[in-house]
């Protein structure tokens, strides 16, 4: 067996040739250092679109309501992410986060709305 260099601590060992941490616990800790990066993204984006999707829940009390664009920039609403976008039979674009949904409309007007889930 030869002698290796952790790749988390930078200790010497010997092991395999292919072996490439001292133990258990430097493995472990080089793979979550891993996946923390790249899944920090994922968490901040998801976060963003909870956000969105409880802001519109507590404006919607029935199926339909109207609301200004200040109004939910007021509550931290953030426009640049959602999840879907669905055109209507008329040519119209609702947004999407999760079930829940607006409709530009005029004069900074949204049309707030909830797509009934089958699941």
């Amino acid at each position: 067996m030869e002698k290796r260099t952790c790749a988390e601590c930078g200790e010497s060992f010997h092991g395999r040739a292919d072996k490439k941490f001292c133990s258990d616990m430097c493995r472990n800790a080089f793979n979550n250092k891993a996946n923390s990066l790249s899944s920090a993204y994922v968490k901040t984006i998801n976060s963003i679109l909870k956000k969105n999707r409880k802001i519109m829940e507590d404006l919607l009390p029935e199926e339909t309501v109207k609301v200004t664009q200040q109004k939910l920039i007021d509550k931290g609403f953030n426009f640049n992410y959602h999840t879907t976008i669905t055109k209507t039979k008329t040519g119209n674009h609702y947004i999407f986060c999760y079930e829940y949904g607006y409709l530009p409309i005029e004069n900074n007007y949204f049309l707030l709305v909830k797509r009934k889930t089958d699941l």
